[in-house]
């Protein structure tokens, strides 16, 4: 590649990173005020194009009508354009606020993660809200008027309004700092950012400015999709592709660091640009192609960051909040209650086959929530007793499926083998992996497990010689005898009761209570002699095993594998899984994944618009049940038996009268 299109490459990057840069800054405002990490803003960016294409299309040539009295054709045209592109972002902020208003301000001392499943709910809610409203077909916005064209740049055509972007993303990064820093405004909000407990303690109403800040951050959302128009149609696949990257640059830059933010996005950029610009190149005889790492370039950015320096490149250890102290207990019933429902239990899951005789997709959709309920119990044993928060185990889930669909297709390995080697070859696999991870904590730790997902996806998405590419692998089928829907389902329900079996052993084990330990304080962990890195590596490579055999089941199940059981949103559903049941019950996870898999399920072959009932259902459970369902339903049983008890009690001690006007 020659100066001048590498030239042209670079000013492409930094066109690209002021949209990153603009969502990013939002994202990072509201998780350094509220400290929510927001899983809707991709959401909020999505919202900005859509609301823009409409703007643009049907009030733009009305306001140019007007306008053009006073400005002429051209400059009206072009100031009409992006007034539309401005009352996007602003709708958009509107919206942001009522979102806040409604729904955030009621979980604002639920645990992080619960406010993290509610925003996912929000994606299902929006996401279904904008197929209803515009459609599933992807809108294309006109160009922007006057910025239509294109430039020269050393005998290359670099389009017009990319150089506009380029200005864009420095104009904004310099109003941002003016209101933070020249501002009553800014100052509350730095403030919040160091100490926002301090913040309501000197009598600033803490509501008023999350509301705002909340706005702001929505609308820059808002603005960054709406500058988008004109470059990418409006699609429903913006959203969760906008968040990945915007919690990349957040997380590189520096949680609540707004320059570090637009030093993170053009770095990303930057590189991605770089990548394309070098294409593919030999090194001692082999081909390497730097264009498909585009795809991965920024996790790769963000986990070598994260490595060095946890806080990012501009940021700043977080404090430690003056959060409530969070009582860890064990929802369980009383013994005897228990092992009557888990017979109960048994007894129904054995019985199936002959109760589902009529209907053999029952069969089907049991594998399924079997498989689910063991990948959602390897999650909730690193997050309930270890403490750590995964936001990338569909990982070992993926490569569970795929070393058992090698072994089957590429070793000739026998299924029954190869169900035994999958899960051993995911922990051998994870031992690396874990010891990085185990090194940082919170959302930095999340954030570097989703940054391993994400560049074990690229690797099998792209590898096509080996793992199929994106088209995966087929005719992963199991032995003979297993194809039958009864055996293999009477296999899958032997292994998961087993698997579950052993993590509750594991639970109940020294190991079980020294994380129990590390979880509630490392430093007294430390104290008395527990090695918590040591025991924490060791926690994150039992639940990838187990995730693994999850996933070599699920290939048996489905015959093939693809990508997309490595991709986030299968990382998504198992956290939903883990906090629909209650993270603090060890059978929360069975819970969640049974009511989740078949919610799913249920709701997808009934509506179009299964996502909005289902986040609704979500939001419902979350604002309801905020220790999960099982967690819910295990205060309402001890709410029951204490109100039994307590009138049993005065009814059993009461003295009977006597025939002397006494009692006795």
């Amino acid at each position: 590649m020659d100066v001048a299109s590498f030239i042209v490459q670079a000013l492409n990057g930094l066109a690209a990173a002021s949209s990153l840069f603009l969502v990013a800054a939002g994202l990072s405002l509201i998780f350094g005020v509220s400290r929510i990490v927001n899983f809707a803003h991709g959401s909020f960016f999505m919202l900005g194009v859509y609301v823009a294409y409409s703007l643009v299309s049907h009030l733009a040539p009305n306001v140019s009508g007007v306008l053009a009295v006073l400005l002429g054709d051209g400059a009206a045209a072009t100031t009409a354009y992006f007034v539309m592109l401005l009352m996007a972002a602003l709708i958009t902020g509107a919206l942001g606020a009522a979102v806040e208003v409604l729904v955030l301000r009621r979980i604002y001392q639920a645990p992080e993660l619960f406010q993290l499943l509610a925003t996912f709910a929000l994606v299902l809610v929006i996401q279904d809200g904008v197929l209803w409203l515009w459609g599933a077909e992807d809108l294309l916005g006109p160009r922007a008027p006057g910025l239509s064209g294109a430039m020269d740049v050393m005998g290359r055509r670099l389009p017009t309004y990319d150089v506009f972007l380029i200005v864009i993303g420095p104009v904004v990064l310099a109003l941002l700092w003016a209101l933070l820093q020249r501002t009553r405004f800014g100052v509350l909000v730095r403030a919040a950012t160091q100490d926002r407990e301090m913040v309501g303690a000197l009598g600033i109403n803490p509501r008023h400015l999350f509301t705002a800040v909340f706005a702001l951050g929505c609308a820059l959302a808002g603005l960054g999709g709406a500058l988008q128009l004109p470059r990418e149609p409006a699609h429903l696949g913006l959203d969760m592709a906008t968040i990945g990257d915007a919690f990349v640059v957040v997380v590189v830059g520096g949680m609540g660091s707004i320059p570090g933010a637009f030093v993170a996005a053009l770095l990303i950029a930057e590189v991605k640009a770089l990548c394309i610009a070098l294409g593919t190149v030999e090194f001692f005889g082999v081909s390497f192609a730097f264009s498909k790492l585009t795809l991965v370039a920024e996790f790769l950015v963000m986990a070598v960051v994260l490595m060095v320096r946890p806080w990012g490149l501009m940021g700043k250890p977080l404090s430690d909040a003056r959060a409530p102290v969070v009582t860890h207990h064990h929802a369980e019933l009383p013994a005897a209650q228990r092992r009557v429902a888990w017979l109960v239990v048994a007894a129904v899951a054995v019985a199936l086959p002959w109760l589902s005789s009529e209907t053999p997709y029952v069969l089907v959709l049991a594998v399924d929530v079997l498989v689910a309920a063991l990948f959602a119990a390897s999650l909730h044993f690193i997050m309930g007793p270890a403490g750590m928060h995964s936001f990338g185990h569909a990982a070992y889930l993926g490569l569970g499926a795929y070393a058992a669909a090698l072994l089957v297709l590429q070793a000739g390995v026998s299924p029954e083998v190869a169900l035994i080697a999958a899960p051993l070859i995911t922990a051998l696999i994870a031992m690396p992996l874990a010891w990085f991870a185990v090194r940082l904590s919170g959302v930095y730790l999340a954030m570097l497990t989703l940054a391993f997902a994400q560049i074990v996806w690229s690797i099998c998405f792209q590898w096509d010689s080996f793992t199929g590419g994106s088209n995966g692998l087929t005719g992963v089928w199991p032995s003979a005898w297993l194809q039958d829907k009864t055996h293999y389902y009477a296999l899958t329900l032997t292994c998961v009761t087993l698997g579950v079996w052993a993590l509750r052993r594991l639970m109940a084990s020294p190991l079980g209570y020294a994380l129990r330990a590390s979880r509630d304080s490392v430093a007294r962990a430390h104290a008395i002699g527990l090695n918590v890195a040591r025991l924490q590596w060791v926690g994150f490579v039992i639940a990838a095993t187990w995730a693994g055999l999850a996933g070599a089941l699920l290939a048996f199940s489905k015959g093939s594998i693809s990508p997309d059981v490595l991709g986030v949103s299968k990382s998504v559903d198992a956290l939903i899984m883990v906090l629909l049941g209650g993270v603090e019950s060890a059978v929360g996870p069975l819970v969640g994944a049974l009511t989740f898999t078949v919610l799913q399920d249920s709701l997808a072959r009934s509506t179009d618009y299964w996502r909005a009932v289902m986040g609704g259902v979500m939001l419902l459970l979350v604002l309801v049940f905020p220790q999960g369902i099982a967690g819910g339903l295990h205060q309402l049983w001890s709410r029951w038996t204490s109100r039994t008890q307590a009138g049993a009690e005065p009814a059993a001690h009461t003295p009977r009268p006597t025939s002397s006007g006494g009692s006795r």
